[in-house]
């Protein structure tokens, strides 16, 4: 708040005998009015707003809680605390629950264009701005790509790409509808890449990449899409304290605190991650690219006693593989819609509910450079397990994962990478509280011991399995029995609680082939209770409903393993 801001205060005149006026009085003879000379909501207002900017932490965020939760204002009140909050005050704001959103400023107008440039040639404007160094191969390919290809010739190339599971980010097979959105994407996955890279963050901001996203953003609301790809860049940049200004300078935590009030859970999710690292007032932690926050997505007083992370297998995602099974509705039972307690992601909706004291976070990796590389030169050079897990430890560690107790749940290809992360922190003694913390792994349908998929032809194997070595996962492979057998070693000694789930059913791959993908011979760690149940391996991670087996026996175990944590 300005100092100029704060000597002022709206009182009612008593002297008038119409509609009150409002006139300036000077902050420092607040004290001297009765409780007959100004109406105490106003007096309540300014003090709240005073009280915002103290020295001292704990009476700033009782004061931001005071603001969000008297529901008495009137629109003008409103308005005048959205002009005199501060940067620090509107990003702590924008993080309660449910905040009314007249506490903010509306993005300032946007600068003026030529009616020439489009989005689609401004957002190439920003990308040829933008080094090429210190990012992935593939990103320099679409980039270039991107900025020499017209939106027709862009759009003819891009073809549909057939994705396991439904899980992953596919494109649609005919682009031709709208093309200039589709190129818009594209660009901006792109743009996502650079935002990971500190150095670019700042060339983007400086050349305009703030306003030029704000205006994306906003003739694009009807694209969900687009607009998870604009906040994951803002998420991004706000990882980066020396941009925390420009971002609140250019709208930004309006927007956010709009979206973190959506009721799809994929967009709160990726406000709450930028808001987050926006908020450096109450969160020590950073959120990089792929680490979502399912609960709390807000500012709470609830204590949190542990963390519950979710790892997908490695073409899901940080939201889909974890939602609901999917509904199956006959011909002639069909119903408008989805149901009211559906839910697109159920540690979110019901694990939050039941153990409100928990941290949950969700990680994605790799999903849009898994689409990309179907045409990228550089598709032979993919990521073996030993990099994602060096890569995701130092994003968690980031997070915090590891400063208090940890329960780990992996679907398919995710719990070998979590097996590899945890023996890759049993080595290193920077990362010794993470193994220390780790309490229990819940692992969905694991290939312990290798697929049969690489019995079948090199297509079927590249479809199912894009991201890693096929060698990797061939049936009691070496890489695999070493994994095994050194992370059986560290389970014992560190007697972690474990509990394996093992699909029972084939899962259909395209209208002619049915597989059993990880036979429960594969998905027995050797270890802990293997139960089999009558799914097949893509709803093994999704629970039909909350009263279901599959889900009580999850929520059973997270509670066995946390016990004396009083989630």
């Amino acid at each position: 708040m300005s100092a100029s801001a704060l000597r002022l205060i709206r009182v009612r005149s008593l002297s008038t005998t119409g509609p009150a006026v409002k006139r300036a009085l000077p902050w420092r003879d607040l004290k001297h009015l009765s409780h007959l000379d100004a109406d105490p909501h106003e007096c309540a207002l300014w003090v709240l707003l005073k009280k915002t900017c103290s020295a001292d932490r704990a009476m700033r965020q009782q004061a931001v809680q005071e603001l969000a939760q008297n529901h008495h204002w009137q629109d003008y009140q409103y308005q005048t605390a959205a002009q005199v909050i501060d940067q620090r005050t509107a990003v702590a704001l924008a993080r309660i629950p449910n905040v009314d959103l007249r506490f903010f400023l509306p993005p300032p107008p946007l600068p003026h264009t030529e009616d020439d440039i489009s989005i689609e040639d401004g957002l190439r404007q920003l990308l040829a701005s933008l080094p090429q160094s210190e990012v992935d191969q593939c990103v320099q390919y679409f980039t270039s790509l991107a900025l020499r290809e017209s939106s027709q010739s862009l759009a003819s190339q891009r073809g549909g790409l057939w994705c396991f599971g439904g899980n992953g980010l596919p494109y649609a097979q005919s682009l031709t509808s709208t093309p200039s959105e589709k190129v818009e994407t594209f660009c901006l996955q792109a743009l996502v890449q650079h935002s990971k890279v500190h150095s670019h963050c700042v060339h983007i901001v400086a050349n305009g990449g703030l306003q030029l996203l704000q205006r994306v953003y906003q003739l694009r609301r009807d694209s969900p899409k687009i607009q998870r790809n604009i906040v994951r860049i803002i998420g991004n940049l706000a990882l980066n304290e020396s941009l925390h200004t420009a971002i609140v300078q250019s709208g930004w935590v309006s927007v956010l605190a709009e979206m973190i009030q959506s009721p799809y859970i994929m967009q709160a999710s990726h406000a709450a991650r930028a808001l987050a690292n926006l908020d450096r007032e109450a969160v020590r932690q950073k959120y990089q690219d792929g680490v979502y926050i399912l609960h709390p997505q807000c500012r709470t007083n609830q204590p949190i006693k542990a963390d519950v992370l979710f790892v997908h297998g490695l073409l899901g995602a940080a939201f889909k593989t974890w939602r609901q099974k999917d509904l199956d509705v006959k011909d002639d039972d069909k119903v408008e819609g989805v149901p009211e307690d559906y839910t697109e992601c159920w540690p979110k909706s019901w694990l939050a509910a039941d153990c409100p004291n928990l941290r949950i976070l969700s990680v994605e990796y790799d999903t849009h450079l898994s689409d990309w590389k179907a045409k990228c030169p550089a598709e032979n050079q993919r990521k073996s397990l030993a990099y994602r897990s060096q890569e995701l430890l130092r994003k968690l560690k980031d997070a915090g994962v590891g400063e208090r107790p940890v329960v780990w749940v992996a679907h398919s290809m995710g719990g070998l990478l979590v097996k590899k992360m945890l023996l890759d922190a049993s080595k290193d003694p920077d990362l010794s509280p993470l193994i220390k913390n780790t309490k229990g792994i819940l692992f969905y349908s694991v290939p312990h011991h290798g697929t049969f998929m690489a019995g079948y032809s090199v297509n079927v194997r590249y479809f199912l399995f894009p991201s890693i070595e096929v060698k990797e996962l061939c049936r009691d492979s070496p890489a695999l029995r070493d994994l095994n057998e050194n992370f059986l070693n560290i389970t014992k000694e560190q007697e972690f609680k474990v509990l394996s789930f093992a699909e029972t059913l084939p899962t259909s791959i395209g209208p002619m082939l049915k597989i059993l993908v990880v036979p429960s011979q594969s998905a027995d760690l050797g270890i802990g209770d293997l139960i089999q149940v009558d799914v097949d391996h893509l709803n093994i991670c999704k629970p039909e409903k909350k009263d279901s087996f599959l889900y009580k026996r999850t929520l059973q175990f997270i509670q066995d393993a946390l016990r004396g944590q009083r989630i």
